[in-house]
């Protein structure tokens, strides 16, 4: 069948699509006109239970410790990594704190701080440098070593700087701290122990793998939204206010962007470390987000806490993308050798005397 411009445009454009994003807001959808509610929603709340215990149990499965031990060797790349995505991110994120209430509320206002202090995003921070023909080794290094510590310095962090509030705080008790040993860190460390028995297995799995990751994820979403149906999260979030988190969430892109490079060209990385640093530097993880974020708010206002997120996380799939394809197109000349007297000129055109036979003795 001959192919017509607009059949070529719709290809183009479906090649372009990210259809996980797509299936992200279809879950939303279907979450608002099928929310669970009494029974279903009970199970539906089991259920993402033991999806987040198999999401951490996987990631601790696949990801190395050499890979994290690797990356403090390279210290000069990997901490000023570490330090925009723990320390100058979470300051970022603080400034929310300064507009008045009745802009973002509570509940968006803490979401915005709980973006601010997730870890890395391992499988875009590598396919973004791959494209833009960074280090690609460094970055499979520092996303797992930031993917690490996330599951030890984001729930502290999130406690420390959103605190324990009636509105949009985490209610720190024992319980609490229990939930997230059980099903974040308990899981986590059983992956890492069971990891060399079954790691090839994973390897050769990995599209099996890869559909689990994502199915629990959209779980996680139809669960969250769900029950915010139930609470009305859309009449608490007008369009305008809507509207003003997605500038904010581009200010906070562009910020820690920016931020990365700055400190990347400022310790005088090559440009495939700098490369690496911007992409590790300025995304941040949806798939340890909305995890945590379920264990760690409570169901009502989960919904409404990782709006930031999602905003955040189109964003950067959307810039990034064409972040890396322009740097791929870019590369920076190689240092030229010393300069030194240029050789000789060739002789001109006149031709050298043939070679004058040997002297021979009088017979």
């Amino acid at each position: 069948m001959p192919q017509t411009p607009l059949t070529g445009a719709v290809r183009r454009l479906a090649r372009r699509v990210d259809w996980y994003i797509v299936a992200l807001f279809g879950a939303i959808g279907v979450a608002a006109l099928v929310p669970a509610e009494r029974e279903a929603a009970e199970a539906v709340s089991w259920l993402t239970r033991i999806a987040i215990g198999l999401l951490f149990f996987l990631y601790g499965a696949r990801l190395s410790p050499q890979a994290a031990l690797d990356g403090v060797r390279h210290w000069r790349l990997h901490l000023p990594v570490l330090a925009l995505t723990f320390a100058a991110f979470p300051l970022l994120g603080l400034a929310a704190e300064l507009l008045p209430d009745r802009v973002l509320g509570a509940e968006l206002t803490a979401g915005v701080l709980f973006l601010a202090v997730l870890p890395s995003t391992v499988q875009s921070s590598i396919a973004f440098t791959s494209l833009a023909r960074g280090n690609v080794a460094a970055a499979l290094c520092s996303a797992s070593f930031s993917t690490v510590l996330g599951v030890l310095l984001t729930p502290l962090l999130a406690v420390a700087l959103i605190g324990a509030g009636e509105d949009g705080g985490i209610p720190v008790g024992l319980g609490q701290l229990g939930d997230i040993a059980v099903q974040l860190l308990l899981p986590f460390l059983a992956g890492q122990a069971v990891r060399r028995w079954i790691s090839d297995w994973l390897g050769r799995h990995r599209t099996l793998i890869g559909l689990c990751d994502r199915g629990s994820i959209l779980l996680v979403v139809y669960a969250a939204f769900s029950r915010g149906m139930t609470t009305g999260i859309w009449q608490r979030v007008s369009p305008g206010r809507l509207a003003l988190l997605g500038v904010l969430a581009a200010l906070l892109l562009g910020a820690a962007l920016l931020l990365a490079d700055r400190s990347a060209r400022l310790l005088r990385l090559p440009r495939e470390d700098r490369v690496t640093a911007l992409f590790c530097g300025a995304t941040k993880s949806l798939a340890s987000g909305l995890p945590m974020a379920s264990v760690l708010f409570p169901a009502d206002e989960v919904a409404m806490t990782v709006l930031p997120l999602m905003l955040y996380h189109t964003l950067q799939l959307v810039v990034c993308a064409a972040l890396a394809r322009r740097l791929s197109r870019t590369r920076e000349p190689a240092p030229s050798a010393p300069t030194s007297a240029p050789p000789p000129a060739p002789a001109a055109s006149t031709p050298a005397p043939p070679p004058t036979p040997p002297r021979t003795g009088r017979r």
